[in-house]
C-alpha cells in the first residue's frame, strides 16, 4: 500500500480534530465518532485537553482507504501551541489545512500557510462547516485564492471538474501549453504539481455530519504519490514525551529501515519500536522509510534533531516573546527547577533558565493560555501548585551598521587574535556566520574553531544584554602563534571580538533594539470604532483604514500591528467597554525596532563592560604575563592590521 504521514493543521476551533475523528470513523479505523465536546475524541486522549476541550499535543493515528495507508499527526490549534505543531511539520509528506467557512481564513490560519511554506509542505485544504447557513463555498474559496495561491483548486474525490483543468493548468507555464495544445490534463502531472506545491486541492464539507469526508478520503488517497527514500538509515525527531516514568522519542524514518536492537546515536540501543495508535501502541520489530515510531529511554535527543545521514531540523520560526519568572510559593527552588526542565525536554521553546545570583528560575512562552495549560500540567503531573510574576517581553538587538570587531587574547604561553566583519541582515534572518580569510593568513582549522566558537553560545547585545540577531558575522583576518595557540584561545578571542565590535557600535549609536510585535485582529461594535482607534494610537500602534460596512450584528472589524509590550492586558479593556461583545485577536508579527528604546535601556541598566561572561575586553602579554585592555583600546594594540577602512566599513551599511 501507498503509506503517507499527514498532518491536519487549523487555526482554533476550525473543526480540525472532528475532521480527523470524522476520517477515522469513516475509514473504519474507530467504531464510535468521537466528539471533542464530549472529551471522547481519539485523538485527544490526555486529560487536560479533555477539560479544556482542546488539542494541546500532537497525536498520532493510522488508516487505511483505498490503497493507501495514512498515518495522521494531529496538531494544537491554538496559538499559543504553535511550536508543538511546527516541531510536527518538518516530517510531512502532506499537510491537511482545515479553514472554517464560517470564519473564513483567520489570523493564526496566515501563520500555518507561512509555516507550511516555511517547510514546503504540500497542502490539502478542507472547508469545514459548510451545513452552517452563512456558508458561502465562493466567497471562501475566492479568499483562499486570493489570499493564499490561484492554485487552490475545488476538486471533487478522485476528479477535477471541468472547470477546475483549466486553473490547475494555469499554475505552470509548460503545463499550460501543453494542456492548450492537447486540451489534456494527466493526473500525474496534476500529482506532480500538487506535491511541487503549485496545487492546493480544495474540498468541502461538514466534518461533524460527516458530509464531504469521504470525498475527502477518496481525493487523498488518489492525489497524494509516495516519496522515494535513500537506502542508507536516516530519521528525524520531532516530539519527545514522558509516559509513565518513561521518555519517549518520536521519529521519522527518512531513509532505510531502523531495527529493534539497533545502534545508534552516541552508541545506544534501540530497546523498543512502538508505533502508536491514539493512546495504544504495537511492537514492532523494525520501522521502514516513510514510517513514524516512538523509542522509549533514549537520553540526549530533542526535536529537531538528525538521526543517521538525516541533517537536523531548521532553527524554528515560532519563538516565545514573554518571560516569567518562577513563584515556588514554598517548593524547593531546584525541585521546580528539575521538573521544568522535563518540561522543557519535550517543548525546548520553554528555555527554562536559572539564575545563581538571583536564585530565581525564568520560562518563555507565548501567551496566556499556554500559561495557564503549564501551571495546570504542573499540578496534575507533578503536584506543584506553583505561581508566576509579571510577563515580561523578551526584546532582541541588532546593528544598523558595519564594524570590524577584534579580539585578542595572549595571557602567558596562549596566542589567538580575531578580527570579524559585522554587518547588518535583512530582518527576520538571525544570525549568519562566514569565513572570507586567506589560508595563508589563518589555518583552515583555527578559521574552522572561529566559525564553531560563534555558533557554540548564544550571542548578547551590549544594550540591554538580549540576544543578538539579524547579524552577518564574517571572519576577514586573525593570527595564531606556531607555538601557543591552542582551541581554546580562539574561543575567547572570538567571542570578545563580537563584543568588542558592538562596543564601537554602542558609542555610535547604531546598536539597536528589537522588541515583538503582534498582528491584531479587532472587532468592535460600530459605534465603539472611534475609541478602538484612538486606543491603537495611544499603544503606539497602527491599523488599517477600517471597512464603513458593519456586519449584520453591528461589528466592525478593525486590524493592524501593535508592540506586545503595550497590548498587554488590552483585550481585557476591549472586553470592558464592548460589555464583552468585543474580541482581539493577536498574533506575533516578528520583531521590529522598539518604540521606546532609551527607556527599556535605562530601566535594564545593563552593563555590558561587567557582564564578564561576555566581556569586550582582551588580554595581551609584557613582560612574561598577560594583563587586561579595556575594549576602546585594542585597535591601538591589535596585532594584525584591520582588514576594513571607515569608507569601506561606511559603504558595507
Amino acid at each position: 500500500m501507498k503509506h503517507i504521514v499527514a498532518g491536519i493543521v487549523a487555526h482554533v476551533d476550525a473543526g480540525k480534530t472532528t475532521l480527523s475523528e470524522a476520517l477515522l470513523y469513516q475509514s473504519g479505523a474507530v467504531r464510535q465518532l468521537g466528539r471533542v465536546d464530549n472529551g471522547d475524541a481519539f485523538l485527544d486522549p490526555d486529560d487536560l485537553e479533555k477539560q479544556r476541550g482542546i488539542t494541546i499535543f500532537s497525536h498520532q493515528a493510522s488508516l487505511t482507504h483505498d490503497d493507501l495507508h495514512l498515518t495522521l499527526l494531529d496538531t494544537p490549534g491554538h496559538v499559543d501551541f504553535a511550536s508543538q505543531t511546527e516541531q510536527v511539520l518538518s516530517v510531512l509528506d502532506y499537510a491537511v489545512l482545515v479553514v472554517s467557512a464560517t470564519d473564513g481564513i483567520q489570523g493564526y490560519t496566515r501563520t500555518l500557510w507561512r509555516l507550511l511554506d516555511h517547510y514546503q509542505v504540500p497542502t490539502f485544504i478542507f472547508v469545514n462547516k459548510m451545513d452552517a447557513p452563512t456558508a458561502d463555498r465562493e466567497r471562501v474559496l475566492s479568499q483562499l485564492q486570493e489570499t493564499f495561491s490561484a492554485g487552490c483548486v475545488a476538486f471533487a474525490g478522485t476528479s477535477l471538474p471541468d472547470e477546475s483543468a483549466e486553473d490547475v493548468a494555469m499554475q505552470d507555464d509548460a503545463v499550460l501549453t501543453d494542456y492548450l495544445e492537447t486540451g489534456d490534463l494527466s493526473d500525474d502531472t496534476v500529482r506532480r504539481m500538487i506535491q511541487q506545491r503549485k496545487v492546493f486541492p480544495c474540498y468541502f464539507g461538514a466534518a461533524l455530519k460527516l458530509d464531504g469526508v469521504d470525498d475527502f478520503l477518496s481525493g487523498l488517497s488518489y492525489w497524494t504519490q509516495e516519496n522515494t527514500y535513500p537506502a542508507e538509515f536516516g530519521a528525524k525527531v520531532f516530539k519527545i514525551s514522558h509516559d509513565q516514568d518513561e521518555r519517549l522519542t518520536w521519529i521519522r524514518v527518512t531513509g532505510g529501515e531502523l531495527a529493534n536492537k539497533a545502534v545508534i546515536l552516541d552508541e545506544q540501543k534501540v530497546n523498543q519500536l512502538r508505533v502508536y495508535n491514539g493512546s495504544k501502541f504495537t511492537i514492532q520489530p523494525k520501522v521502514v522509510a516513510g514510517e513514524v515510531c516512538a523509542i522509549p529511554n533514549l537520553t540526549g535527543t530533542h526535536p529537531g534533531q538528525g538521526l543517521g545521514q538525516q541533517a537536523a531540523a531548521r532553527t524554528p520560526e515560532i519563538q516565545p516573546v514573554l518571560t516569567y519568572a518562577v513563584d515556588p510559593r514554598g517548593a524547593d527552588l531546584h525541585h521546580c527547577l528539575t521538573v521544568l526542565q522535563e518540561l522543557e525536554d519535550e517543548d525546548p521553546q520553554l528555555h527554562v533558565t536559572w539564575s545563581n545570583q538571583l536564585q530565581e528560575i525564568r520560562v518563555q512562552i507565548m501567551g496566556a493560555v499556554q500559561l495557564e495549560i503549564l501551571q495546570q500540567m504542573l499540578h496534575d503531573r507533578f503536584d506543584l501548585d506553583i505561581g508566576f510574576g509579571e510577563g515580561s517581553i523578551l526584546y532582541q538587538e541588532t546593528i544598523t551598521q558595519a564594524v570590524e570587531g577584534v579580539g585578542h587574547f595572549e595571557p602567558l604561553r596562549h596566542y589567538a587574535e580575531v578580527h570579524l566583519l559585522m554587518t547588518p541582515a535583512p530582518r527576520g534572518s538571525g544570525l549568519t556566520f562566514a569565513a572570507n580569510c586567506s589560508l595563508e593568513v589563518l589555518g583552515k582549522n583555527w578559521q574552522h574553531q572561529v566559525l564553531t566558537n560563534l555558533r557554540a553560545k548564544k550571542q548578547l547585545g551590549v544594550l540591554t544584554g538580549s540576544p543578538l540577531t539579524d547579524v552577518n558575522i564574517t571572519l576577514v583576518t586573525g593570527r595564531a602563534s606556531i607555538v601557543h595557540s591552542v582551541g581554546g584561545d580562539f574561543r575567547e578571542a572570538t567571542w570578545r571580538a563580537v563584543r568588542q565590535g558592538l562596543m564601537m557600535l554602542r558609542e555610535q549609536g547604531a546598536c539597536q533594539l528589537l522588541e515583538p510585535w503582534y498582528q491584531f485582529r479587532l472587532e468592535v461594535g460600530q459605534d465603539q470604532v472611534g475609541r478602538a482607534m484612538n486606543d491603537i494610537q495611544r499603544l503606539h500602534g497602527q491599523f488599517d483604514t477600517p471597512d464603513d460596512t458593519a456586519s449584520p450584528d453591528g461589528m466592525v472589524v478593525l486590524t493592524g500591528t501593535a508592540p506586545v509590550a503595550e497590548m498587554q492586558g488590552y483585550s481585557q479593556e476591549v472586553l470592558a467597554y464592548t460589555h464583552g461583545q468585543g474580541q482581539l485577536e493577536c498574533l506575533v508579527d516578528g520583531y521590529r525596532p522598539c518604540h521606546n528604546q532609551a527607556e527599556i535601556v535605562a530601566a535594564q541598566d545593563y552593563a555590558p563592560v561587567a557582564d564578564l561572561p561576555n566581556t569586550p575586553d582582551s588580554v595581551f602579554c609584557a613582560h612574561g604575563a598577560g594583563y587586561p585592555v579595556p575594549w576602546d583600546e585594542v585597535p591601538g594594540m591589535a596585532h594584525v592590521d584591520y582588514a576594513y577602512s571607515a569608507a569601506d566599513l561606511q559603504a558595507l551599511g
